[in-house]
């Protein structure tokens, strides 16, 4: 028994160095693919007219994104489990509306989903590593709503789908905070439906709050599904609340980190007016 103990206490401390060197391994990893996908992409970005560009920028980023997945699955930083994803290739326009509890969701779908346009952080947008590739692409910015709105709606009538996360950042509650209107308007103007997707975590990594100085635990458990699809809505606010409501159902037992706060329930006592 005492050999077990100490055994124990062995392997603590190198199960965390080795989930350190994994932690950094990945970020390093992320931050020099985008470095180089940078001085590839800039001079494309000038280069190639708008809708090659385009076309180019995103299969490209969706390429590099699968295997930047695979790499941390191999290494046993991430089990992944995003087949549902492969279900919506090919399918034309309709709005992809995650919940958002990590900054690796976009990663996430877009590694499935090689046409698809994202709705970004203005800040993103201007990252010098990341900025670049996003912009041939030409992704959305999300820091003028009218402007991202109308270029949302262009990218639709023209047939790409569409990935803009409805709670407008990271969730700050568990399982989610709630959703603005902007999902909605789109789907009515652009006339396309909207797909919910269900992404679930056990870990708090890259998630609101968490700072990148700490190392998780690993592996992480990262899983997709297909939720409900919504028609395209005449009544903006009829279909948010509905939305998220399905949201809070569909999330009530995932897999979703501890370390954010619980919503409070619809019609508690805090929730009243006074």
């Amino acid at each position: 028994m005492t050999e077990d103990i100490l055994a124990t206490g062995t392997q603590r401390p190198l199960r965390r160095a080795l989930d350190a060197l994994r932690c950094w391994f990945g970020l390093g990893l992320f931050g020099m693919v985008g470095v180089l996908w940078t001085l590839f992409a800039l001079p494309m970005y000038y280069v190639l007219p708008r809708r090659s560009g385009a076309r180019l920028g995103r299969w490209l980023l969706h390429a590099a994104f699968r295997i930047y997945l695979r790499v941390l699955a191999w290494d046993g930083s991430y089990r992944f489990d995003l087949g549902a994803l492969d279900a919506l290739r090919g399918e034309g326009p309709l709005i992809i509306a995650p919940n958002h509890p990590s900054l690796i969701d976009a990663v996430l779908v877009i590694s499935r989903l090689p046409t698809v346009a994202c709705v970004m952080k203005s800040n993103i947008m201007d990252n010098p590593s990341l900025g670049a590739g996003a912009r041939l692409a030409r992704y959305i910015r999300n820091d003028d709503p009218l402007q991202m709105i109308r270029a949302a709606v262009r990218e639709l009538r023209s047939g790409q789908p569409l990935l803009l996360f409805p709670e407008g950042t990271r969730s700050t509650r568990r399982p989610m905070a709630p959703l603005r209107a902007s999902v909605a308007l789109i789907a009515r103007q652009a006339r396309v439906p909207i797909q919910t997707i269900l992404i679930e975590t056990d870990s708090a990594f890259l998630g609101k709050g968490w700072p990148l100085s700490r190392v998780p635990r690993q592996p992480i458990t990262c899983r997709v599904r297909l939720g409900r699809r919504f028609d395209p809505p005449q009544d903006v606010r009829a279909c948010i609340a509905e939305m998220d409501a399905y949201f809070r159902d569909a999330l009530a037992n995932a897999l979703l980190p501890d370390a954010l706060p619980a919503a409070p329930v619809a019609g508690s006592a805090r929730d009243r007016p006074a």
